[in-house]
């Protein structure tokens, strides 16, 4: 067997007071359940641990040698202990959250600027990496959770649905299709369409039959190639901040009107922290409260 905690405790408090009476009061306990302590632990090891030939308590050998091995137990469990309560009560801890490209430089600073002044001792480190990654980085560990677009189902990753936004064109100002009441993919086809590579176009290539011009990783490369009038692209309105950045205008894409849906990923088999599962509620409350809507006539 072991010693006790309360064992290991009652030695370190005599310890250091020097004094049965100091001791008890500081481990908040009785004398004889302080001594009583010290008994225990003696006839566990088997030796005496303190000398009470004197009015003042005093160490043995044994307990010289323990003091500190007990001392360094306690101050560390007490230290981890003390770091779970702050991480339970959202003084301290850290969030991993990983997005793509587009997200990360719109949606998510805004949110993080929001929860920081709610739990400013909370810190949140974004990874913002290509869409087609984002499903990686939650698998790897390597963040707490991710954000992204409908993806196939992956094994061992969870997804929950955060929201469902219409595509919408963006195009630069004193385009054509500017003086249009409204804008449909039949339009699309007649300029050159901007995409992201990978599922995000395939998936709207299901819908509409379009062929894109060229094909980028990031929605900035689109952006500056329509900035540039290179073309025309489609994205999502949460990307409004951006697409207002670079001067263009973005109107409601119809005929058929097209969503997307985006979810948060996690790991199936890894719970969240503390922290993040903060973060993760608050995004979700974020987002229903600040709704993204792109009215025809918006001129950015």
């Amino acid at each position: 067997m072991s010693p006790t905690l309360r064992q290991m405790r009652a030695l370190v408090a005599i310890a250091k007071s020097g004094s049965f009476t100091l001791a008890a009061e500081t481990l908040h306990v009785t004398q004889s359940a302080l001594s009583g302590q010290i008994k225990e632990l003696e006839q566990l090891l088997g030796v005496k641990v303190l000398e009470r030939n004197t009015r003042r308590a005093q160490l043995s050998e044994i307990g010289r040698e323990l003091y500190p091995l007990f001392d360094k137990m306690i101050q560390d469990l007490d230290g981890a202990m003390a770091d779970i309560a702050n991480r339970k009560a959202l003084k301290k801890g850290l969030v991993r959250v990983a997005a793509p490209q587009m997200m990360a430089c719109t949606l998510l600073p805004e949110v993080m600027a929001a929860y920081r002044g709610a739990h400013p001792e909370v810190q949140v480190k974004l990874v913002d990496c290509p869409v087609e990654n984002v499903s990686g980085r939650v698998f790897s560990g390597e963040v707490d959770f991710g954000i992204g677009p409908e993806r196939d189902p992956a094994a061992e990753i969870a997804a929950q649905l955060l929201f469902e936004m219409p595509f919408v064109l963006v195009f630069p100002g004193g385009h054509p299709l500017e003086r249009q009441e409204r804008v449909t993919w039949a339009d699309v086809e007649r300029y050159p369409l901007i995409a992201l590579e990978g599922q995000f176009t395939e998936r709207l290539l299901r819908d509409v039959p379009l062929k894109p011009y060229n094909e980028v990783t990031f929605m900035t490369t689109a952006l500056a190639m329509v900035n540039a009038n290179l073309g025309v692209t489609a994205c999502i309105p949460y990307a409004a901040p951006m697409v207002k950045l670079y001067g263009l205008r973005m109107r409601p894409l119809q005929e058929p009107e097209l969503t997307r849906r985006f979810f948060l990923y996690t790991k199936s088999a890894r719970s969240l922290s503390p922290a993040a599962q903060s973060f993760a509620d608050f995004l979700f409350q974020f987002v229903s409260q600040h709704e993204w809507r792109t009215p025809p006539s918006l001129a950015l």
